[in-house]
């Protein structure tokens, strides 16, 4: 018991004299601050490792905010209001083209595909995205990866939609709803909570349609990454854990485990959403990223017309404490 008490009131002294050491401290508890671009079942392992108690076995939990797009996760993370940002890499390399004292740098992926689908106003059995060209569609904001793989898809397809790109990332479903566009991309649960109240037909998967792209992915200042590489590797630990047992286990036991992380959707929606990414295999094993990956990423902003010149992966990306902790997990 003593040592019990003299551990906590060294943590909480700790906590008190070198705030600068760790990410946070919460009741005598190291914190993490993690933004995420949005709340979605795409995310399915990072909250796992939360639910599975992986996080704690790494001396740490986890405290979410949402960001709301790409743009808003960075600025949280450029500010201090975040320790961590949870994204698409784009956002990285804008930075690092723009110039930044303390450059952001990837050091995980999870997701390797868009997992936004598409959303109509009537149900379409046999959809041709052929079928969207002129149409006014919701697909997020110009320069972000929901919207250039979007449009990689549908320039691939052979067509031109109408987007309509004034409205905020969090609130397109919203809009949607209000009688805005034709159709819109929704990530879930949202897209099955839509169909399943009857207010639209899900039509098709973005990210089935464009192929492997790196898409989402943890991020934080060189100077967080250098003073908090035990932190990272935590992190990297507990996720690749999960991603893992996502694979292992079937899709009832998994949504239970994430039921008390979406609060307002129905269990049967989570196991949808979970069956809608596996069957696209939207998650990566090995959080490493691959350069090919982020070839190819450059490829999709370059056509977009977003890119003033290219990064070289090795200036933006960490690779090896992914890799070390994936070769620890599946040795």
């Amino acid at each position: 018991m003593k040592k019990k008490i003299l551990s906590c009131i060294i943590a909480v002294c700790f906590c008190l004299m070198i705030p600068l050491a760790f990410t946070g401290c919460k009741d005598g508890k190291t914190v993490i601050k993690i933004n995420e671009v949005t709340h979605s079942v795409f995310y399915a392992p990072m909250y796992l490792a939360d639910s599975l108690g992986y996080f704690e076995e790494e001396g740490f939990e986890i405290e979410l905010t949402n960001g709301g797009g790409a743009d808003k996760t960075m600025a949280a993370v450029l500010s201090g209001g975040a320790d961590i940002g949870f994204c698409g890499p784009e956002a990285v390399i804008y930075t690092y083209l723009g110039g930044s004292e303390d450059q952001p740098k990837v050091f995980g992926q999870l997701t390797k595909r868009d997992g936004s689908l598409l959303v109509g106003r009537t149900k379409q059995d046999n959809f041709d995205w052929k079928s969207l060209d002129g149409k006014e569609i919701l697909a997020g904001r110009p320069g972000g990866v929901p919207f250039m793989t979007f449009e990689y898809v549908c320039k691939n397809a052979g067509v031109s939609p109408k987007f309509i790109t004034e409205v905020s990332f969090n609130s397109m479903t919203a809009a949607f709803e209000g009688n805005v566009g034709d159709y819109c991309t929704m990530f879930e649960p949202s897209a099955s909570d839509f169909q399943a109240a009857g207010k639209g037909y899900i039509v098709g998967s973005v990210g089935e349609q464009s192929g492997e792209i790196p898409y989402t992915c943890f991020m934080a200042k060189s100077s967080y990454i250098e003073k908090n590489g035990d932190k990272i590797e935590g992190l990297l630990r507990a996720i690749t854990k999960a991603i893992k047992y996502l694979n292992e286990n079937d899709i009832s036991t998994v949504a239970e485990k994430l039921d008390g992380y979406f609060a307002d959707t129905s269990i049967e929606s989570i196991k949808a959403s979970l069956k809608t990414y596996k069957d696209i295999d939207a998650w990566v094993d090995n959080m490493a990223m691959k350069e090919s990956a982020f070839t190819r990423l450059q490829d999709v902003i370059e056509l977009a017309g977003e890119l003033d010149r290219r990064v070289d992966f090795k200036d933006i990306v960490l690779t090896e404490t992914a890799q070390k902790v994936y070769n620890e997990i599946y040795a």
